[in-house]
């Protein structure tokens, strides 16, 4: 099945997104201040956001946050946001340095990045905060065969280096009909540090019933296999080579065909509502700090409409800057992306899955501990 772009921006091929450039007018001296999105008039937050905003990560969030520095520059057009989808491991280390005032990332930091960000954050702590929930689409580059079916104990096999040609009868027992080629199967995977790399592989090692046997993680675990650097590198290195498959946000899939992930009885494919059904399965991680949301996915769903190879990506600040500005930009910019208008401009432009009420409610409180 191949994926549908109805809907979808196109995706720039820069790389640093910086598209929050102030208007001429935000050049002109003005006695009136704006409310920061998502604020209420007479708050500490009223006064107009200004100067530069730094973050790096994600690469999967990229289609995404070029709708966010969009929509934040219509409101707050004296504030520039750049972001450079270097990936979440380089986003995380570039925010716990200093570099950035924030980062994008498709894993909550671990325990010991959490140590490290008390120093970042003027005394404060760093918070994770759920931004972006997308499926990550299994994708394949094989003539002929537009759907695909496949169990999660064999897409194990598969990434592992076990079944090595589309014709594997383990690939034929759940795609009767389909006229399989002896093609040999190359498997992609990213080359750098990767929070899709840790979701997917954290859905093969729960998901697989023990086809799986490496430890999930954000570098690829085991030799073997094609390496890309970053989603866009995966997503080209599965077009070029027939018989690739890999795995990357469904929002750069591109025309790659995808995989239908077994789930019980029922076979699913990466759409939104798909991922906001697993999502809905989700469970908070117990031991986080206040204000944390870290969310931990349930990669085996009860409900057989649910997509459980899904990132959940988050934003992630300090609640302490030594800087009041950059406290009020960071605060203001979260507020816009986890807003309704936020989510929806990032379903249209990526197909994310828009977070629900309650969880937003959630957010709002945890942003208030900004300053």
């Amino acid at each position: 099945m191949k994926r549908s772009t109805l809907g979808r921006a196109a995706i720039p091929a820069a790389i640093v997104l910086s598209l929050g450039l102030s208007s001429c007018a935000a050049n002109e001296p003005s006695g009136e201040t704006s409310a920061a999105p998502g604020s209420s008039e007479g708050s500490s937050e009223a006064a107009a956001l200004s100067g530069t905003l730094n973050g790096a990560g994600s690469s999967a969030q990229q289609a995404a946050q070029q709708a966010w520095i969009a929509g934040i520059t219509e409101s707050s057009p004296d504030l520039q946001v750049n972001y450079d989808p270097q990936g979440s491991g380089a986003g995380r280390t570039q925010f716990l340095s200093g570099a950035v005032q924030f980062a994008g990332s498709d894993a909550y930091l671990k325990d010991d990045e959490l140590t490290q960000a008390q120093e970042r954050c003027n005394g404060g702590t760093a918070i994770d905060i759920p931004n972006y929930v997308s499926p990550i689409a299994i994708a394949y580059n094989l003539e002929g065969v537009d759907d695909l079916q496949l169990s999660p104990d064999v897409i194990a096999r598969i990434f592992a280096g076990e079944i090595t040609t589309w014709n594997d009868p383990a690939i034929a027992a759940t795609n009767e009909g389909v006229t399989l080629p002896a093609t040999a199967i190359n498997p992609v995977h990213r080359a750098d540090e990767s929070g899709t790399t840790a979701n997917f592989t954290d859905y093969l090692s729960k998901a697989s019933n023990g086809a799986w046997t490496a430890e999930p993680g954000q570098e690829w675990p085991i030799q073997g296999g094609e390496a890309a650097q970053g989603t866009s590198g995966v997503v080209a290195a599965i077009s070029a080579t027939p018989g690739s498959i890999g795995y990357a946000d469904e929002s750069q899939a591109g025309d790659l065909s995808h995989v239908l992930v077994q789930v019980g009885d029922a076979f699913v494919g990466p759409t939104a509502e798909a991922a906001a059904a697993a999502l809905d399965e989700a469970t908070p991680v117990s031991g986080r700090p206040e204000g944390d949301i870290a969310l931990d996915v349930n990669r085996t769903p009860t409900n057989s409409e649910a997509y459980p190879v899904i990132l959940v990506s988050y934003l992630i600040g300090c609640t302490s800057y030594e800087d009041p500005a950059e406290a009020a930009n960071v605060k203001g910019y979260f507020t816009y992306i986890t807003s309704e208008e936020g989510q929806q401009a990032a379903a249209e432009t990526a197909g994310s899955a828009p977070i629900s009420d309650t969880l937003r409610q959630q957010i709002t409180t945890s942003l208030e501990l900004i300053q």
